[in-house]
């Protein structure tokens, strides 16, 4: 009998051929959008699925697991965070879960220098002020920004991609790099990065702050008024971790009054943003919608990881990444 492997959604061709190419039996939910929880459970249960293929957005928890059924083995999720499946219920049942935490990590890391670079240049009030016949001519003082060469800069969480922003940006010029983790990272000394304790710490000496930590319930919030109001008023706050790392209304208000410079998300609470919220309206406040990922290049990789970690658990072998083994 071939294992059975349902995947929640329509994704890049590697892992499903590679799963097809197993021998695998796929039912994929054929759409590009997310499938609605009580149709996962309705479309799992009892067809006996030996593997879930599942992206960030479907929530795997008891009610799905025990839709499933006991024979279900894996949860592949294709994605580096794995907050929406609860670990402890796959554990409860011998269930192996699995991400795919390598494959992005150029991609985001290139996303968030283009961010700093947005957002310290001004480009999109630049790009908003030509469109609005706003270019009347050379001025000395129109639209000008910050440059990275000589400033400081602050990575809070220097994980893969803390590290892989860090390798990009020095290149540029910049005086002197910091970060903030919970503890001293070793691989830090490679890119003379100087490590600070404390946020607090950190960020009164820096002019650029990048976020790229996940979301704890030790870092949810951490960047809110009290410690924004350590940083420069000319500092510029980037974001590619996880929105909840920003408490929003804390951002708007420093925003607009001008405690900080300018900031760049492309992670944000809630997502998807509303269109109407009120960072959107801020000329100094650029937002792009979680594409950290979004090249073909790193989505193909993600999609052929997710399908050979199935592969690996149905072999008896080890997956790339396991986030919970029974």
């Amino acid at each position: 009998m071939p294992y059975k492997v349902f995947v929640t959604r329509n994704i890049q061709k590697p892992g499903l051929e590679v799963l097809e190419k197993n021998g695998c039996e796929l039912t994929i939910w054929d759409s590009a959008d997310a499938i609605p929880y009580d149709k996962l459970i309705e479309n799992v249960q009892g067809k006996g699925y030996d593997a879930i293929l599942c992206m960030l957005t479907d929530k795997i928890d008891a009610k799905v697991l025990d839709a499933a059924g006991p024979q279900l083995q894996v949860v592949s999720t294709m994605s580096v965070g794995y907050e929406h499946i609860d670990l402890d219920e796959c554990k409860k049942r011998n269930i192996i879960a699995t991400n795919t935490p390598n494959v992005s990590t150029d991609s985001v890391a290139e996303l968030t220098v283009s961010l700093l670079l947005l957002t310290s240049r001004r480009i999109k009030e630049a790009c908003y002020a030509l469109r609005e016949g706003q270019w009347h001519g050379w001025h000395p003082t129109w639209l000008c920004g910050t440059e990275l060469c000589n400033k400081n800069v602050g990575i809070f969480g220097f994980g893969r991609i803390g590290y892989n922003v860090a390798r990009r940006i020095v290149p540029f010029g910049i005086k002197q790099l910091y970060y903030h983790d919970v503890v001293e990272i070793s691989f830090a000394r490679d890119v003379n990065a100087h490590f600070c304790p404390t946020i607090e710490e950190m960020l009164p000496k820096i002019d650029f702050l990048c976020i790229c930590c996940n979301l704890t319930p030790q870092t949810r919030h951490r960047i809110n008024a009290t410690t924004m109001a350590l940083m420069k008023k000319t500092a510029i706050i980037v974001n590619t971790g996880r929105g909840g790392v920003i408490n929003h209304d804390d951002l708007y208000d420093c925003l607009v009054k001008g405690v900080i410079q300018a900031a760049g998300l492309d992670v944000t609470e809630p997502e998807p943003l509303p269109k109407d919220h009120k960072l959107v309206k801020l000329p100094n406040c650029c937002i792009t919608p979680h594409m950290g990922s979004n090249t073909w290049d790193s989505r193909d990789m993600m999609s052929l990881t997710a399908g050979n970690n199935i592969l690996a658990v149905f072999n008896k072998g080890h997956p790339v990444s396991s986030v919970a083994m029974p």
